[in-house]
């Protein structure tokens, strides 16, 4: 076989045709297939010598892959245990990828849900390390601030609740226990009741904001989970305390959820 000198040269070692006669990079094959493992394999399973011996390795070659991946923030380790789970930036990558899908499919929701409440209704996402609101949905006869584009913080909004409540461990980030920022008289730095609000959301469904980020700003928010539970979108109804008072919360807490639970029906 001729290569031109500009070429790589194939080895053995690196260069599989397969059956199909496709070139194939025999290391990018054993990446992809440990990377399948880790995101397919339960707890006790994400070894690297459990994740191996799935994909047919021997430990050294999957532990070399695994932390070459973990480089690039692709696999994340645990190092007290030894277990792998998907990183960061799969997760974003995923996420990025996945928006438009979501935003197509939500967007006759966000306008039910809107004109069904009077308030705007608002659906955000978690994407390269930040909580964003990527569409929302203000009643014509209202005139409102806008969030969209905007990152807001994960313990101040109702928004950030339940990514806090319902997010994966592995890529949400956690908050400090002190020195929590404190935007407005209503926000919530006490730690352990930040806990307590989150496990209710957890109980609930749904997560609460009393003008904690934005005095004029109360809200309530809830899950967009996929089949598998994992969560996709947080679905949040927003408005002045004027409006959405705590008597009117207890209402649009389980309609939010609702909504939610739905929102991405075909």
């Amino acid at each position: 076989m001729n290569v031109s000198p500009s070429e790589p040269r194939p080895s053995e070692a690196t260069l599989d045709l397969g059956t199909d006669r496709t070139p194939r990079v025999q290391s990018v094959d054993r990446a992809m297939l440990l990377l399948r493992a880790v995101a397919a394999a339960e707890p006790e399973d994400s070894t690297a010598a459990r994740l191996a011996e799935a994909c047919g390795l021997n430990r050294a070659t999957a532990w070399r892959i695994l932390h070459t991946l973990e480089v690039h923030d692709v696999v994340s380790a645990d190092r007290e245990t030894g277990r792998w789970s998907i990183g960061v930036a799969l997760v974003d990558m995923a996420q990025s990828a996945g928006t438009d899908t979501i935003l197509a499919l939500a967007r006759p929701g966000l306008e039910r849900l809107s004109l069904q409440t009077g308030e705007t209704a608002a659906l955000a996402v978690w994407r390269l390390g930040g909580l964003t609101y990527v569409d929302e949905v203000v009643p014509p006869a209202i005139v409102a601030a806008t969030w969209l584009g905007q990152t807001v913080p994960l313990h101040a909004t109702s928004t950030g609740k339940v990514l806090l409540a319902f997010g994966d461990p592995h890529v949400v980030p956690r908050l400090p226990r002190r020195g929590l920022e404190k935007f407005t008289a209503s926000t919530v730095t006490s730690a352990s009741v930040l806990d307590e609000q989150i496990d209710a959301a957890r109980a609930n469904g749904f997560a609460t904001c009393r003008g904690e980020y934005e005095a004029s700003a109360w809200g309530v928010s809830a899950p967009v989970v996929d089949s598998a539970g994992r969560l996709l979108a947080v679905l949040s109804i927003w408005g002045p305390g004027t409006r959405v008072t705590d008597a009117r919360l207890e209402v649009l807490g389980p309609l939010v959820a609702a909504a939610a639970a739905t929102l991405l029906d075909r």
